[in-house]
């Protein structure tokens, strides 16, 4: 139990700290800073996590490399299923104080929709947000499972790594679709998105969601088929 409430607490970190700056100083790629200042701030919150609840979760917080975990043979169908449910609760429980934050704070929400992702920076070309998504998420737990390994030998580096990586995809990714790389993280803030009047976000939903599962899904096999001697 203490390991899918590990993950509850880390998804809710990640949605309240990367959404919650991304929703305060917006993601204007034009500006530049509101821009790096979120790639930062999601990346900042994986290595503070991989530290914090890394122990006790392996800090998956995030569907996608839980499946990735699962297929390179590191969980339970089981867990993994829990592991997504416990993800998915946390990252509402992180919309949610988002919500109570900015709303009765009277704070502007300068994405228009609790960070949620978008496929505006592709001209809402579903197929090319979908490539980017994929691309994305294949880097990131690709870099996971190599750093995971027990071959890798990088010690308590690896949060930083990880989370290097996160800060690098979100650099590309979030003038594209926002980057999501992260089923839990897309689902919570547009569902918040509709309940306040902006349903856009619900429409583009499912390519955050099935590319970041392919990505990660083609990540362990290539991985399995790379580290197998």
């Amino acid at each position: 139990m203490k390991k899918f409430i590990a993950e509850i607490i880390g998804t809710c970190v990640l949605v309240t700290l990367g959404c919650g700056t991304a929703m305060l100083v917006g993601c204007d790629a034009a500006s530049g800073g509101g821009y790096i200042l979120t790639a930062l701030a999601f990346g900042l919150v994986i290595v503070g996590m991989a530290y914090c609840v890394g122990n006790i979760s392996g800090c998956h917080i995030n569907p996608a490399v839980s499946l990735g975990v699962l297929i390179s043979g590191g969980m339970s169908v089981k867990d993994f299923f829990m592991y997504i449910i416990a993800q998915c609760i946390g990252a509402f429980a992180g919309s949610g104080i988002l919500a109570a934050i900015f709303g009765l704070g009277g704070v502007v929400d300068k994405t228009g929709g609790f960070g949620a992702n978008g496929l505006a920076g592709v001209n809402e070309n579903a197929i090319a947000g979908l490539i980017v998504e994929v691309v994305l998420t294949f880097v990131f737990v690709l870099t996971i499972l190599g750093v995971t390994s027990k071959k890798a030998g990088h010690g308590s580096f690896g949060g930083l790594v990880i989370g290097l990586t996160l800060t690098l995809v979100h650099i590309l990714g979030i003038g594209l679709t926002g980057t999501s790389v992260n089923p839990a993280r897309s689902i919570a803030p547009a569902v918040f998105a509709a309940i306040n009047g902006n349903g856009a976000p619900l429409a583009s939903l499912w390519v955050f969601i099935v590319g970041p599962f392919v990505g990660a899904a083609l990540a362990a096999v290539v991985y399995k088929f790379l580290e197998k001697e």
